[in-house]
């Protein structure tokens, strides 16, 4: 068929076939390998490559990246990824189909700017495909019934059910005080002491002292468990506080003397436990605190006594047997055993005297006895021992005497002071028991049991 010119221009212009060219701006192929230099581009933000000094420039020779070139990019028309991949198969291939401008405005460049249209950003992903963009958000699996968990919209006795359960309930929706109440009550109704225990700490964050011990006065279950964990938490400023609003006096006194274990320095702790001893204390625990306060003035004494004897190296015992622990704020067997190593044959008057000891806290023969052995048998002095032995077995076969003067007079040879003084209670003479108190230490155990004997209503005396 024979055309002219002109219409061969306009039949390839026309056509649903074009012609290939290398000065076509508008050429879709430049525009793939255009956006196909952008992603590799992308590289310099991931790559520690050598390659990161060299610079990418576009097939029109501008750098990628500048202002003319992004100008060019955004004004073009943009392809999907997709679409050109499919046009470079038909270029290899020597077909050059006109494929169908895509509507979506997204593209490489787009992508590589960072915006794919003002307001928003795009993915990689969501760039290449030929579909607008969509967002997805990974959704955590969690089940069904849980959801509620995090609503709050929970009631109190569904909450409570599920504290119960061990599950995860968030109890700051109850704000109301009718409302916490109401949480509280249905927590004691369940008898589970670990969710009463839970919403009571709720409570205690959530409301004012007044107001919480005023509502727990009335709720004596609810109250004895805030008590239990006061005092397992070791909070003893609310404790005190608590206590002094219910009117407890000997629980509140209680709490106030149990502050000082809290107070490590030995000084501070004895001042302390002075100002203890003026509490309204029943008469058992008012002996109690003065013994504790005493024997902590005593302990101070000897610590820092032993602790310069020790340093200074000249007493044998502390240069063969050097002392392990301080003997500060120990228990008072724990000191009579200390005394007994250390300071066994002191005299009464001293304060770290076995002896003192026993007639200051009135610690029993027998325990005194046992102490004392283990004490000076861990020493390997078995002299000691032995005494101590021979004055426990003597008063026992002594006592075996059936003649009474044969008695008096091995008791009082080896002094066996209780067969003395038991057997002249028995014959009721008191003009021999007045002549034996002298023999005795003044203000011994022995003295003040002889006072008692003599001082009874109930014994008719012979003489």
């Amino acid at each position: 068929m024979n055309r002219t010119k002109g219409d061969e221009e306009e039949y390839w212009n026309s056509s649903k076939f074009k012609a290939f060219t290398f000065d076509d701006e508008d050429d879709e192929l430049s525009q793939l390998k255009e956006s196909k230099r952008a992603v590799n581009s992308l590289r310099d933000f991931v790559d520690d490559d050598d390659d990161d000094e060299l610079e990418r420039v576009s097939w029109s020779g501008e750098p990628v990246g500048s202002i003319s070139w992004s100008i060019k990019e955004t004004a073009g028309h943009s392809g999907s990824s997709h679409e050109g991949r499919e046009q470079l198969k038909s270029r290899n291939s020597f077909s050059y189909t006109q494929l169908p401008k895509p509507t979506s405005t997204y593209s490489l460049s787009s992508f590589f700017k960072g915006r794919t249209r003002p307001g928003s950003f795009q993915s990689l992903s969501d760039a290449l495909s030929d579909t607008p963009a969509k967002s997805y958000a990974p959704e955590l699996g969690r089940p069904k019934g849980e959801y509620r968990d995090y609503s709050n919209d929970w009631s109190p006795s569904d909450t409570v059910r599920r504290l119960r359960k061990g599950k995860i309930c968030s109890l700051e929706r109850f704000r109301s005080l009718q409302d916490k109440l109401q949480l509280l009550e249905e927590a004691v109704s369940m008898h589970d002491g670990n969710v009463i225990t839970a919403v009571l700490i709720f409570l205690k964050r959530t409301l004012s002292k007044e107001i919480l011990f005023r509502e727990l006065e009335v709720r004596q279950i609810a109250l004895r468990h805030l008590i239990h964990f006061l005092k397992e938490i070791g909070d003893q400023k609310l404790l005190i506080d608590l206590f002094r609003f219910l009117d407890r006096t000997e629980e509140l006194v209680l709490s106030h003397y149990q502050e000082h274990l809290n107070i490590q320095d030995p000084e501070k702790r004895k001042e302390f436990l002075k100002t203890c001893i003026s509490l309204p204390f029943s008469a058992e625990d008012s002996a109690h605190i003065q013994d504790h306060y005493t024997l902590l003035e005593r302990q101070i004494i000897i610590e820092a006594n032993d602790r310069h004897l020790e340093l200074a190296g000249q007493t044998e015992i502390f240069r063969k047997h050097p002392r392990k622990a301080s003997i500060l704020n120990m228990p008072l067997v724990t000191t009579l055993f200390y005394s007994c190593f250390y300071h066994y044959a002191e005299a009464e008057g001293t304060f770290s005297s076995p002896i003192n000891l026993k007639k200051t806290f009135k610690i029993p023969d027998k325990q005194y006895v046992l102490t004392a052995l283990a004490a000076r048998a861990k020493l390997r002095a078995w002299h000691d021992v032995d005494a101590l032995f021979t004055t426990k077995i003597l008063q026992e076969y002594v006592n075996l005497v059936e003649d009474v003067d044969t008695k008096l007079n091995l008791a009082t040879k080896f002094k066996c002071h209780d067969v003395v003084i038991d057997t002249c209670r028995d014959l009721k003479d008191r003009q021999q028991l007045l002549a034996y108190r002298s023999k005795v230490d003044k203000g011994s155990a022995e003295e003040e049991k002889i006072d008692a004997i003599l001082s009874s209503s109930q014994i008719r005396w012979k003489n």
